[in-house]
């Protein structure tokens, strides 16, 4: 695991630094993605048609030859890598009978060769995951690629006069001289609705971030992008429950196999759900890592975890959050992030990364499952709505119109989403504001349909069922923006390696046959994925339902101390800039007084406003 970045082009605005010097800077902000060594390939000095290059590594495989750039056996091509490739014995075994001499083991090595056999024909023949650049001293062109998933990252600029930087991380780009950092006002806009900037836009203008499944041709100041992979689904309605089972069963056990490759002990984050749980009972004897909150009930499962643990021998280290740290770190964790997140989740991810990170490089973790398998709470709702749809649509609006005037009582959410498509009633798993709402909160900033952000995936699955095209979305969008992002930065933040076996191009394979009867089953999600994890793990565990990370922001936004803290941030110049005051302060003090349960809400927008104090406030300016 490691991190990179470069640039191709002279520097203008040098400030006295040398080209050396200015990449230098760059990869030094991303130290915490790879402390164990550094390495730089610069060319040309001055000419347009250069590239300067830097990498920061963390050694996992082959840790005495692994350093990077790594060259092919002419010099003519240049890599730079950050990822894992688990099939990349029998890839390097392949490329040696086809003439292929390799200098080092590392996974890495097998990219350089393997873009020298198959040019883009490589990424369908990888498994793993990974972001890499390759530069051909020859025809002075990059290449780059993004896994399928989206689980390592990828960021660019192309200048106005056609130099490109990039980067794994964007704050690397904000130190290269010619870069001219600005607040991209739109990506508020979705983020407001999302809770996260959708994938490709970003909080800065003139910033992409590479998409998963796409790579990157960059030839004579020009970018070209194509998706060369998709994740599409193909259920297969012959397939028994025992079969998909069976397959299941079959096809993680081997995931998991190829992702503990490592030359350091790897180790896994265990919450008291069936997704991490699965992947633990692989690791008897091993270690484990959870975090709870000192708040009690609910907000503190550590004991399902530790009970799991014991149950399947695993050496089980737990911490507990306390208020204090959580509200402390929200800055240091937004810095990470890179872009704004207002997943409560994230600071636990944070700590239980820092945990793990005492005691080994490498964890396991259950990202992925949900979205694959048919695991969020939501998904019931086409087969709850699906009697009441069958009423004339004109029928259905008018109630929803009618009752969307009342006060809240049970039943009125159901009128209302059930008057509605599926395009407009589901945006993913974090929707949090509406058109309407930002048109009242925002200043000067114009309110977009988030419906228009995600038409172009529902386009890209029409004619699969309402399950499998919201699974679709929350692959595309709410797992890059969200769980795949915290997942990264927070991991990263600790220079701990995180891998997803789920995640992974064979299990997926699987899972796109799925039938959606196997999926979602009376009333329980991941039915047959619960079902293969039951082999492995007690019933209890395994039937669990889903929760997500409980964190109690709800009961700290009531607390005095946390409420004037939060309406210090909504009363402030930066929240006037881009907000109706009174409108923020409504929200909050609506929750306050037990009102209304805002709390999700109120914490999107200070999360926004936090990472602006960290990117675009004074302290960012100094």
């Amino acid at each position: 695991m490691c991190g990179f970045c470069g640039f191709t082009g002279q520097v203008l605005n040098r400030d006295n630094l040398s080209r050396e010097e200015v990449l230098r800077e760059m990869a030094a902000q991303i130290t915490h993605r790879g402390p164990d060594s550094e390495g730089y390939y610069l060319t040309g000095e001055g000419a347009q048609d250069s590239v300067a290059m830097g990498f920061r590594r963390l050694s996992i495989i082959d840790l005495e030859g692994g350093s990077q750039p790594l060259f092919n056996e002419d010099g003519t091509l240049v890599l730079m890598f950050n990822g894992e490739i688990y099939n990349y014995r029998p890839l390097r075994d392949e490329l040696t009978e086809k003439g292929h001499v390799f200098a080092t083991h590392t996974d890495s090595e097998v990219l350089l060769h393997g873009f020298e056999e198959w040019g883009e024909e490589l990424l369908p023949r990888l498994r793993g995951m990974f972001a890499f650049a390759i530069w051909n001293t020859q025809e002075h062109s990059l290449f780059m690629a993004r896994d399928y998933f989206g689980i390592k990252p990828m960021h660019y600029s192309l200048l106005p006069d056609g130099r490109l930087l990039w980067a794994s991380e964007i704050k690397c780009l904000l130190r290269h001289p010619d870069f001219v950092k600005e607040f991209n006002e739109k990506a508020l806009d979705g983020y407001l609705s999302f809770q996260y900037s959708v994938p490709r836009e970003t909080f800065f203008k003139n910033v992409v971030c590479l998409r998963p499944a796409h790579c990157l041709w960059y030839r004579d100041g020009r970018v070209e992008e194509r998706r060369y992979w998709e994740p599409a689904f193909h259920p297969d309605e012959e397939m028994t429950l025992e079969q998909a089972v069976e397959e299941i069963d079959r096809v993680f056990t081997d995931s998991v196999e190829a992702h503990r490759i490592s030359d350091v002990e790897v180790g896994c984050f265990l919450s008291s759900g069936v997704d991490s749980s699965y992947v633990a009972s692989y690791f008897g004897g091993q270690k484990a890592f959870t975090v709870g909150f000192d708040n009690g009930g609910h907000y503190n499962e550590s004991h399902y975890a530790a009970e799991l643990a014991q149950e399947v021998g695993i050496e089980h280290y737990t911490h507990i959050i306390s208020e204090e740290e959580y509200w402390d770190s929200l800055k240091t964790v937004q810095y990470h992030l890179d872009q704004p997140l207002a997943d409560p989740s994230c600071i636990a991810l944070y700590f239980v990364s820092k945990l793990a990170a005492e005691h080994v490089k490498v964890v396991l973790s259950g990202e992925g499952a949900d979205e694959l398998f048919g695991g969020y709470r939501i998904y019931h709702e086409p087969y709850s709505l699906a009697r009441y749809q069958k009423l004339p649509r004109w029928l259905r609006r008018g109630a929803a119109a009618f009752v969307s005037r009342l006060p809240d009582f049970k039943g009125k959410s159901f009128l209302i989403r059930g008057s509605k498509t599926l395009e407009e009633r589901f945006i993913g798993n974090a929707y949090m504001f509406g058109k309407k709402e930002k048109e009242r909160l925002l200043k000067n900033i114009p309110a977009a349909d988030p419906a228009e952000k995600t038409a172009e995936f529902y386009a890209r699955c029409q004619g699969q069922d309402d399950v499998t095209r919201m699974q679709y979305l929350d692959i595309n969008c709410w797992m890059v923006g969200d769980i795949l992002l915290k997942a990264d930065r927070m991991s990263m933040a600790h220079s701990l390696e995180l891998r997803v076996p789920f995640l992974d191009r064979e299990v997926f394979a699987v899972a796109s046959r799925i039938p959606v009867r196997h999926r979602i089953a009376g009333g329980t999600t991941k039915f047959a994925m619960r079902q293969a994890a039951m082999r492995h793990i007690p019933a209890a565990a395994a039937g669990k339902p889903k929760l997500g990370f409980p964190v109690p922001i709800r009961i700290w936004l009531r607390q005095e101390k946390y409420y004037n803290r939060v309406k210090e941030a909504f009363t402030s110049p930066a929240a006037a800039r881009f907000f109706h005051t009174g409108e923020l302060l409504k929200f909050l003090d609506q929750h306050y007084r037990g009102k209304k349960d805002n709390s999700r809400k109120i914490w999107t927008i200070y999360m926004f406003l936090v990472w602006y104090g960290v990117y675009f406030g004074e302290e960012a300016d100094a």
